[in-house]
C-alpha cells in the first residue's frame, strides 16, 4: 500500500508570512497532478470555505495532529500561472544551491510591500448642461462660492484634474465630497505605477550593424525563430559592440510577442545604458536595482505581471521578472562575481537564467570581453554555442599596452606610485587636453605578503594560494589553516623590503595632487558613491570633461565610455593577484583587461601602462596582450591540478556558532557523517577531496565562531547528494539547534 502523501500549501503568497504552510492530506485520485508549484482548492478555515492555495512541499510525513487534518478538494487544471512557475523555480533552486523552501520563496517572490499606492484622480460632472445651469444658479443664490468655482469650471471643462481642484480652485475635499453625495459629480480613480525610467525625448535610433555583429545577430533569430532554444555564449572584445547585437535580438523576440529580461552588474546600469535601451524600445523597458524606493520596486512588479512591459533591465534580482511569456535571457558580463548570491540561498545567476528558460522555452544570452571559465568551458565543450567579436565595432583600434617593473623603478630610487613612464604620459595627456583613467585593484585585495625587490609572495605549499597576515604576526592560509612566522627578510632574495602589500584610492589622489596640482580629479570609491544618485553624478561630470582624472576601484572599469579617454594607468596589478583565492589570476585578468578596455574608444588612439611587481605573470601577460584564450588554457592546467571550477566542483559546508565548543561539535558531526557516506561509495567511483574541518578565514565575527569544510568532486550531483544527505541528518539531530549550517557551490569568494 502506497504511503500517503501530504502537501504543505501557502494560501497568500503575497503575504510576508511566507512559512505559514498548512498541511493538506493528497487524495490518491489527484496524486498524480500535484507537484510543487500546483494551483489547489482546499478547504480553509472553520466554516472549510473553499479558497486557492501553493503547493511548497511535499512529503510522507505528519506534521500536525491528525484531528487538524484536511484533504486537499482539487488541482486547479491549465492554471499556467506565473505564481506556479516561480514557486517551482524556487524548489529548484533550494534542491541545488541548499536552503529552506521558505528562504528560496523569498529569493523568488517579492512580498508586497506596504507602501500607499499612487492614485491619479479626476473629477467628472454627471448633470447635462441645462441641470448643471440649474444648480450653478442655485449655489450663487445661496452664497455657496466654493461650489460656484468648481462647478463652473466643470460646465466649461467636464473633467478636471483632482490635485488641481484641490490646489489651484482651493476647494475642500468636504465641498467635494458633498457634491459626490447629492450626485452631481463623480471621482475617477486610476492606480498609476511608479516608472523609474522618466519618459525622455526618444532620440532617432540609427545604428546600423557591422558584418559580424548582423552575423551573430541573424544566426540567433534564425534559431529562435526555428523553435531552437539554446545557451549562447558571446565573447567580444571591449567596444566590440554587444550591447547593439542584444538590441536586435530583443527586438526580434519582442516582435514575436515575448518578453525579455536583460541582467546587468548593478555598478553598471547607469542612465547612459537605460537611454540606449530607451531610445530603441520606448517605455516598454524598466529597470530593477536596490536604489529604488519599495513602492517603485514592487510597481515594477505588478507592471510585468499586467504585461505593461516587455523588457525588464537590472541586476541579479531582476531574473524573477514575472513575466508569463518569457522568451529571453540576457546576462551582461556574466563573468561578473555580482551574479553569484552572497545570502542563503547562494545561487549563481547564470544556473537559475539556464533553468528558468528551460521550464519557459526560452533562449540565453551571456556576453563577456573576459567570460568566466565556466562559460568558456562549457562552451568549448559545445554545451553553449560560442560566438566570438574580435574587432572594435567603430573599427577603433584596441589600446596599446606596457608593463613597467615596479621592481626596477625600486633600483632606480622611484618610490611613488608612479613609475616613470605613467607619469610620462599623464603629462602628455593632460596637456593635450585629453582624459585620463586611474585604477587601483583592490578587489580581493587580503593583506598579502610581498617583496618590493624580487616580487616573491609568501604562498602556502599545501593549496597554491596566498597567505594572509595576520595581526597576530602570523600568515595563515585560508583553505587548509597552515601558518608560518612573518618573515623579517625576503626568503628567495634576502630583501628587507617585504611587508603587507596595500593602497588606496585616497592616497591615489593625493600624489595626483601633488604631481599635478593643476589637473582636475574625480575620486570614484564605495565613499563617494554612497549617495542614491553617486555614480551617476561622478560619471556624468567626467563625461562632461568636468575633469581630468578619473581615480577609482572596479567601479569605473565596468562598461563605461568616454571617448577623449586615451590613457588609463592601472596602479598595481598585483592587488588582486595575491587574494587568498583559486580565482585571483582569473580576476586580476579580467580586471585588467575590462580597464585597459576603457582606453581609446573615440577617435584618438589608447595607451595602457600596467604596473607590477609580477610583470612574469601569465594573467598579467595575457591582459597586456588582450590574449583570452592563451590565460584560459593557462589557467585550466591549474584549476586541473589542483581540482577547482570548473575543471572539478566544490561544496563548502559553514558552521556558525555563537558558542566555539557547539561549531567544533557540530562541524565535527558533519564531518564524520559525510566521511562514512563518502567511504560508503564504490572505490572506484570515489573521487571525493575533503579539506578541512578547519576554522573559515573569518573565524569569528559578531562574537559567532566559524568552521569550514571543503568538498571537492567533478560530479555536482554527487556533491548535490551529499548536501541532501546532510540536510537530512541535520534535521533530526538535536545537535543543531544552536548551530547555523549553509551550503555553497563554486563559491565566488574565500571563507
Amino acid at each position: 500500500m502506497e504511503e500517503i502523501l501530504y502537501a504543505d500549501i501557502i494560501v497568500d503568497i503575497s503575504s510576508e508570512n511566507l512559512d505559514r504552510t498548512y498541511q493538506y492530506a493528497v487524495p490518491d485520485d489527484i496524486r498524480e497532478k500535484v507537484f510543487i508549484g500546483s494551483l489547489v482548492l482546499i478547504p480553509f478555515g472553520r466554516g472549510n470555505r473553499v479558497i486557492k492555495g501553493y503547493v511548497v512541499g511535499l512529503s510522507n510525513t505528519l506534521k500536525i495532529p491528525e484531528e487538524f487534518l484536511k484533504t486537499i478538494n482539487e488541482v486547479v487544471e491549465g492554471a499556467l500561472l506565473i505564481e506556479s512557475q516561480l514557486i517551482h523555480l524556487a524548489y529548484w533552486i533550494k534542491e541545488n544551491f541548499g536552503a529552506t523552501m521558505n528562504d528560496a520563496l523569498k529569493t523568488v517572490i517579492p512580498i508586497k510591500q506596504s507602501v500607499k499606492q499612487k492614485e491619479k484622480k479626476k473629477i467628472r460632472l454627471i448633470l447635462d448642461s441645462d441641470e448643471a445651469t440649474d444648480k450653478l444658479s442655485e449655489y450663487q443664490r445661496k452664497n455657496n462660492t466654493a461650489r460656484v468655482r468648481l462647478l463652473q469650471e466643470l460646465i466649461n471643462e467636464n473633467t478636471i484634474d483632482y490635485d488641481l481642484v484641490i490646489q489651484k480652485l482651493n476647494i475642500s475635499r468636504s465641498t467635494i465630497n458633498g457634491l459626490v453625495e447629492q450626485g452631481i459629480i463623480e471621482v475617477l480613480t486610476k492606480t498609476v505605477y511608479r516608472n523609474p525610467v522618466e519618459k525622455k525625448q526618444i532620440k532617432e535610433y540609427q545604428i546600423v550593424l557591422n558584418d559580424c555583429q548582423k552575423s551573430i545577430a541573424d544566426h540567433f533569430i534564425n534559431d529562435y525563430f526555428n523553435g531552437i532554444r539554446k545557451t549562447y555564449l558571446i565573447h567580444g572584445v571591449t567596444g566590440s559592440g554587444k550591447t547593439e547585437v542584444y538590441m536586435e535580438m530583443i527586438a526580434n523576440v519582442i516582435a514575436n510577442k515575448k518578453q525579455v529580461i536583460m541582467l546587468i552588474p548593478e555598478i553598471a546600469l547607469t542612465y547612459q545604458t537605460v537611454m540606449r535601451f530607451y531610445n530603441r524600445f520606448s517605455d516598454r523597458i524598466s529597470i530593477m536595482n536596490s536604489r529604488l524606493s519599495k513602492g517603485e520596486r514592487y510597481d515594477q512588479y505588478l507592471r510585468a505581471k499586467n504585461g505593461e512591459i516587455d523588457i525588464m533591465i537590472g541586476p541579479r534580482s531582476a531574473l524573477f521578472t514575472p513575466f508569463s511569456n518569457l522568451g529571453l535571457i540576457i546576462i551582461d558580463e556574466e563573468h561578473e562575481g555580482s551574479y553569484k548570491s552572497e545570502t542563503t540561498p547562494k545561487y549563481h545567476a547564470r544556473e537559475v537564467a539556464i533553468k528558468r528558460a528551460e521550464m519557459t522555452g526560452a533562449s540565453v544570452v551571456l556576453g563577456s570581453a573576459t567570460p568566466s571559465l565556466e562559460a568558456y568551458y562549457k562552451a568549448i565543450k559545445g554545451e553553449y554555442h560560442l560566438y566570438t567579436l574580435t574587432s572594435r565595432a567603430n573599427n577603433s583600434l584596441l589600446p596599446e599596452v606596457s608593463i613597467v617593473d615596479l621592481r626596477e623603478e625600486l633600483k632606480n630610487r622611484n618610490k611613488s606610485i608612479f613609475s616613470t613612464s605613467l607619469r610620462e604620459k599623464m603629462q602628455d595627456r593632460l596637456d593635450k587636453r585629453q582624459q585620463i583613467m586611474l585604477f587601483i585593484n583592490r578587489r580581493g585585495y587580503a593583506g598579502f605578503v610581498s617583496c618590493r625587490s624580487c616580487g616573491h609572495v609568501m604562498k602556502c605549499n599545501h593549496c597554491d594560494v596566498s597567505l594572509t597576515y595576520h595581526t597576530s604576526g602570523k600568515l595563515v592560509c585560508h583553505y587548509c589553516n597552515h601558518e608560518e612566522v612573518m618573515p623579517k627578510v625576503c626568503p628567495v632574495c634576502g630583501s628587507k623590503y617585504i611587508a603587507t602589500f596595500g593602497t588606496g584610492t585616497q592616497k591615489v589622489e593625493e600624489f595626483v595632487r601633488k604631481e599635478f596640482p593643476r589637473a582636475r580629479t574625480l575620486r570614484m570609491d564605495t565613499d563617494t558613491t554612497s549617495t542614491k544618485d553617486g555614480h551617476e553624478k561622478i560619471l556624468t561630470a567626467f563625461a562632461n570633461h568636468e575633469a581630468d582624472i578619473l581615480i577609482g576601484t572596479q567601479m569605473i572599469v565596468k562598461g563605461h565610455d568616454f571617448p577623449k579617454v586615451t590613457l588609463v594607468g592601472i596602479i598595481a596589478a598585483d592587488l588582486s593577484l595575491y587574494a587568498n583565492d583559486y580565482r585571483a589570476s582569473e580576476r586580476t585578468f579580467q580586471l585588467l583587461t575590462q580597464a585597459a578596455g576603457r582606453a581609446g574608444r573615440g577617435s584618438e588612439k589608447g595607451e595602457v601602462v600596467i604596473q607590477t611587481y609580477n610583470p612574469e605573470h601569465y594573467s598579467i601577460i595575457a591582459a597586456s596582450e588582450n590574449d583570452y584564450e592563451g590565460f584560459y588554457q593557462k589557467e585550466m592546467l591549474y584549476r586541473s591540478a589542483m581540482k577547482y571550477p570548473p575543471a572539478s566542483n566544490i561544496l563548502v559546508i559553514l558552521v556558525s556558532s555563537k558558542a566555539e565548543n557547539k561549531a567544533e561539535l557540530c562541524i565535527n558531526l558533519l564531518s564524520g557523517v559525510m566521511r562514512e557516506k563518502v567511504n560508503r561509495e564504490d572505490e572506484e567511483e570515489s573521487q571525493y577531496t575533503i579539506i578541512g574541518p578547519t576554522n573559515a578565514s573569518l573565524s569569528k565575527a559578531n562574537d559567532i565562531y566559524r568552521k569550514i569544510i571543503y568538498l571537492k568532486h567533478e560530479n555536482y550531483d554527487k556533491l548535490k547528494d551529499v548536501k541532501n544527505y546532510l540536510e537530512g541528518y541535520i534535521n533530526f539531530s538535536e545537535h543543531f539547534k544552536l548551530c547555523s549550517v549553509q551550503f555553497d557551490f563554486n563559491p565566488m569568494s574565500s571563507y
